[in-house]
């Protein structure tokens, strides 16, 4: 039995965040049932990327589901889908404002279908807001949220971060956990409710102390001049003799002077946070740094106590011995296929942890099996 066993989750989502909300909800056991459109209809995107059964059992975001194809324009099967939803417990979406209302699939009308019904819609800007019908993508929700202005080096243009941050963790991972908080208070009231996710609020969210040091000092940090973003020498990465990086966060003064009576810098042990002296400190430690290659400093480091880590390429992070250890890589037997590896699970429960225990199904792949036991289900409750 997974923690989330028990709660049924239907998944009308199609890009990033929702999908990997669902994928977390998924692996700790929920029956996630993703409702996908039919052949030919709205895939248009994946047809031009060549995106196949291969590349879709490689994508954890869909394993641990089931998926239904059901055109929620055909009066027949938006019944089979609203009957689906009578029983549910989570709603996940990702259209844009009032297009839910349009499929007959909003809020308010499957309130009054099942009032213990948590709702969640995952949008860039929100429901409400001058921005709520603004086209855009993760890159345009980490801009608004504040978070693209803080990432780069010093004077130059801003680094864009992948989709991490605002799919994944300000859209995705937050709508998670709004969605667990309000089925804990469900199990007090009995009644569900709404959750308007909006990704650009979720990133600046996840700016909430480097809001906070803004707002208390009056100085807006920049890419390249706040304290955890490159402006200190001891928070830092650094180029080695085979071309790689190292990652120097040793805010601590007691981890700053074993670095440099390591490095052979003891003239900047006094000085860590003296920014008239970080010019000559960046200039000591990028010397001393381009002596030796990055694993080795690695391997001399690591054993001094000092905080220190390499900067892996994904194709190093899916091979590094901590990442095997604990199990964030992961390989799954496909018919077929043979071995298909995927990213495993984060959170490591100790009574009820996740499980990967299906691989991603193929879009429509449990249409007459869902069918089947709806129908099977009305019958019960007519009996």
């Amino acid at each position: 039995m997974g923690a989330l066993s028990g709660l049924r989750v239907i998944d009308f989502s199609r890009h990033a965040p929702g999908p990997f909300c669902t994928m977390l909800l998924a692996d700790f056991g929920a029956d996630v049932i993703m409702v996908e459109q039919p052949p030919g209809q709205g895939r248009q995107l994946e047809d031009e990327l060549g995106v196949g059964r291969r590349e879709r059992i490689f994508n954890p975001v869909r394993r641990n589901k089931r998926s239904i194809a059901l055109d929620l324009k055909d009066p027949e099967q938006r019944a089979d889908c609203l009957a689906l939803l009578r029983d549910a417990d989570i709603v996940v979406e990702g259209f844009r404002p009032g297009v839910a209302a349009r499929l007959g699939i909003d809020y308010p009308t499957l309130r009054e279908l099942n009032p213990r019904l948590i709702y969640c819609s995952i949008t860039g800007y929100g429901q409400t807001g001058p921005y709520r019908d603004l086209v855009g993508h993760d890159l345009n929700y980490i801009a608004i949220g504040g978070l693209l202005g803080l990432v780069g080096q010093r004077g130059g243009p801003p680094a864009i971060p992948a989709n991490v941050v605002g799919d994944y963790a300000g859209g995705g991972l937050f709508a998670a956990f709004a969605i667990l908080a309000a089925v804990t208070a469900r199990a007090a009231t009995g009644a569900g409710q709404y959750i308007d996710m909006a990704m650009s609020d979720g990133v600046l969210a996840l700016l909430g102390q480097a809001a906070s040091e803004y707002l208390t000092s009056g100085t807006a940090p920049r890419p390249g001049e706040y304290f955890l973003n490159g402006a200190l020498p001891c928070y830092s990465v650094y180029q080695t003799a085979d071309g790689g990086w190292l990652s120097i966060a040793c805010i601590e003064p007691w981890f700053w002077e074993r670095l440099c009576r390591r490095l052979g810098c003891e003239q900047l042990i006094a000085g860590q946070f003296d920014a008239a002296r970080f010019p000559e400190m960046f200039t000591a430690l990028r010397a001393a740094f381009r002596t030796k290659s990055r694993d080795a400093w690695f391997a001399e480091l690591r054993k001094d106590d000092i905080c220190v880590a390499p900067v892996l390429g994904l194709d190093e992070a899916l091979r590094d011995p901590q990442n095997l250890a604990r199990g964030m890589l992961v390989e799954l037997p496909a018919p077929a296929l043979g071995p298909v590896q995927q990213v495993g699970i984060a959170p490591k429960l100790s009574a009820t942890p996740g499980s990967i225990r299906t691989l991603p199904p193929e879009p429509g792949e449990h249409t007459g099996q869902v069918l089947q036991e709806l129908r099977q289900s009305r019958l019960e409750h007519q009996s």
